[in-house]
């Protein structure tokens, strides 16, 4: 039923054939588990990721309004923001970013190395703001200020996270199930950064109706439970209804929330550990904020035995241009 439904919304074709699920063959001999990962750090806008998944109906849309200007907010180290930016310059777009110093940094590389280095390189147009408390109304006033202007801007919202891009990962999480089933194995659980959400309710919506028996645990990145999980079951609910379709019986929100601390942006020992150690095994780079910290609640969840029996799903969502804004003060 998703999938048929799926088919009614308009796409650009940026991601062209399904990214490459992969054994870490080194890491499942090491932890005495298999590790598979899902490689969403391969897709091909701006050095990969995630968001590109939610900006082919993001961007698909903004062209169908006449959009002249993509419009979006994030951290200065933010991966949707670069993407975003990647894809109007590939457009012939202009983009305008609200960037905030979301962890207070003072640090040389973190201000103007990575993501926020290649936003320079992609001809944004970038408003330092102070907070993003309530980005919603800011980026409307920014496109307010943009059409008395004779723009015609496009909002993104922060992590291309409304209901539409959400539509992203319902596909990739059927894409996803159709590798799944053609490797016949029985996965114990898929495991993935949980922050804007997006990523996570549409993988767990579109996986709740095609392999209703696997798991879908998010890692959060930025929030405890209780703050996180309306988001990602009100995400669902609102992608759902989008597609006009009821959410499935054996849809469920799945949150870890000890990986986190102390806040979005901010590695701490076990992201660090996790990030070297993968590196090291499988010349696989994980970023600071989102993946490194994901990868941390997998291997302690293998170490505590969280998981059921069976292999491991990883979904890389990419991030590593930010590890030139960490390196060297925040991965000693």
């Amino acid at each position: 039923m998703i999938e048929s439904q799926l088919a009614r919304f308009p796409r650009l074709e940026l991601v062209t054939a399904p990214t490459a699920l992969e054994k870490l063959e080194r890491l499942s001999a090491s932890l005495g588990r298999e590790v598979y990962v899902k490689r969403d750090d391969t897709t091909t806008l701006a050095m990969g990721g995630n968001k590109v998944r939610k900006l082919e109906y993001l961007a698909a849309d903004a062209l169908a309004q006449g959009a002249d200007t993509l419009i979006t907010a994030g951290a200065i180290q933010s991966n949707h923001v670069r993407q975003t930016a990647a894809l109007a310059a590939r457009l012939g777009l202009g983009c305008v970013a609200l960037l905030e110093n979301s962890i207070a940094s003072t640090d040389h590389n973190y201000l103007t190395n990575g993501n926020r280095l290649l936003l320079d390189l992609f001809g944004t147009h970038v408003e330092p703001i102070e907070n993003l408390d309530n980005a919603d109304a800011q980026l409307e006033s920014l496109a307010n200020r943009l059409r008395s202007e004779g723009k015609k801007p496009y909002s993104v919202p922060i992590g291309g996270s409304n209901a539409l891009g959400a539509l992203g990962y319902v596909r990739a999480g059927l894409e996803l199930a159709a590798q799944i089933r053609k490797t016949g194995l029985t996965f114990a659980a898929v495991v993935l950064a949980s922050g804007s959400a997006g990523t996570h309710s549409g993988l767990a919506l579109a996986l709740s109706e095609a392999l209703p028996e696997l798991p879908v645990i998010g890692v959060t990145v930025s929030r405890i439970d209780a703050a996180q999980r309306p988001k990602v079951q009100g995400l669902a609910e609102l992608t759902a209804q989008l597609l006009r379709v009821p959410l499935p019986e054996a849809f469920k929100v799945e949150l870890w929330d000890e990986y986190f601390a102390p806040a979005y942006g901010i590695p701490n020992a076990g992201t660090q550990a996790a990030i070297k150690w993968v590196a090291s095994q499988e010349g696989l780079l994980l970023d600071p904020a989102y993946t490194g910290k994901a990868m941390a609640g997998l291997l302690d969840g293998i170490e505590r035995g969280r998981f059921a029996d069976g292999p491991i799903l990883f979904l890389h969502t990419g991030g590593s241009p930010s590890l030139f804004a960490y390196h060297p003060a925040k991965l000693d």
